[in-house]
């Protein structure tokens, strides 16, 4: 795969390189990705994701499964009483609303049983490493313990706890994505932005 020199390479990481077999192109959304990778004609592109990228123009890329697009993922912080996990999911909205997460989210506030609650936090898996710094950086801490993974979300949504209270995320966004028509006619274009 032949790739094209950046300028500013560095405003590339966190985006992805998609693979049509015949060219690449460089500086695609999560979002963008993940509609290219739904329609018929480039649902076999392969598709990368800028891990770093260095001044001299190198980029360290990682390899990302085409169904990671289609999955959710999250984590659940489990709590045995109500008043614990109403606090828990309170400071979580309340990180969110003072730090944007870096995709859209949606949390739950849930009841499995009488000594049993969680807060569900559950997103696009193509965002699990963001969505980690993100909690790393808001310290965010529950006494309870925490479980993570598109399995776990899975499991989740199984076993259909009692959804209390809920609330939607807004995320940040690496650039504005672009759909439909709009992206299918730069797909010729070896940098995206």
């Amino acid at each position: 795969m032949k790739l094209p020199e950046l300028e500013k390479p560095d405003r590339y990481k966190g985006l992805y390189i998609f693979d049509f077999g015949d060219h690449a192109g460089v500086g695609f959304t999560a979002e963008e990705v993940a509609e290219l990778l739904e329609s018929e004609r480039y649902r076999s592109g392969k598709v990368y994701k800028i891990h770093r990228a260095y001044p001299d123009g190198r980029l360290e890329l990682r390899g990302v499964s085409t169904e990671t697009f289609q999955l959710e993922s999250g984590m659940v912080f489990h709590s045995t009483t109500l008043e614990t996990a109403r606090s828990d999911f309170k400071r979580l909205v309340d990180a969110a609303i003072h730090a944007s997460p870096p995709c859209r989210a949606k949390v739950h506030l849930v009841r499995y049983s009488e000594e049993r609650f969680g807060v569900a936090m559950i997103y696009p898996a193509e965002y699990e490493e963001e969505i980690s710094t993100w909690f790393a950086q808001r310290e965010y801490r529950t006494s309870g313990p925490v479980e993570g993974g598109a399995g776990v979300i899975e499991q989740y949504y199984l076993q259909a706890p009692e959804i209390l209270e809920r609330h939607q995320l807004f995320g940040t966004s690496e650039g504005i994505s672009r759909t439909g028509d709009e992206l299918f006619v730069s797909l010729r274009r070896a940098v995206q932005r």
